[in-house]
Parts: C-alpha cells; sequence; structure tokens
C-alpha cells in the first residue's frame, strides 16, 4: 500500500488497532479473518457496533465460502483468499476509498 502512495497503520492484533487515537480517521481497514483473540469479522462486526463504519477489506489464507458470504451481507466490501491478487486488492482499495468519500458515510 505504501507502494502505491497510501499512508499506511500496522497493528499487532484487533485490540492494538481499537486503541489507536485516530481511529475514525482510518479510511479504509485491511485485516486477516484469522486473527488471535478477535477474528477479522469479529473486529468489523465490533466497528459497526460501536458506531465506526470504516470500509472493510478481509483477507484470509483459510477461506471459507459461508464466512465470506456472511461477511460480505454485513457489509464487508472484499473477502480476499492469499495469496492475493494485486490487480484485485487495488480494485478493492479504490471502492473502499470511494465509499469512504460519499456523504452520509
Amino acid at each position: 500500500m505504501r507502494s502505491l502512495g497510501y499512508q499506511v497503520e500496522a497493528f499487532a492484533s484487533a485490540a492494538d488497532f481499537l486503541a489507536f487515537p485516530r481511529l475514525g480517521e482510518t479510511a479504509c481497514l485491511i485485516a486477516d479473518v484469522n486473527m488471535p483473540v478477535m477474528t477479522g469479522v469479529e473486529l468489523y462486526r465490533h466497528l459497526i457496533d460501536s458506531g465506526h463504519s470504516i470500509p472493510t477489506i478481509l483477507v484470509t489464507a483459510y477461506a471459507d465460502d459461508d464466512v465470506g458470504s456472511r461477511a460480505l451481507k454485513d457489509g464487508v466490501l472484499c473477502y480476499l483468499r492469499k495469496p492475493v491478487d494485486e490487480k484485485h486488492l487495488k480494485c478493492c482499495l479504490l471502492a473502499a476509498l470511494q465509499h469512504r468519500e460519499r456523504p452520509g458515510d
């Protein structure tokens, strides 16, 4: 993402991200589905439940079609399998940034 010119913040855990003082300024979240303590799906739901509508892209090495379908129905923008196709990731990122810029978001 940095090579594409975007400012990037990396976090060791979902809890670290949730404690980020500029959480509300986050334009897009890219998270792994399988993280310790809180999964990427749980993180996304927590954000929504707490009023943070951050466009989210989930990635996973252990794709589960049921999990992916539910996540997309819940509003996750993209559910990508690893290894992630760079072109697909770029498309998802652009969609996330356009989503974030729409009035009312």
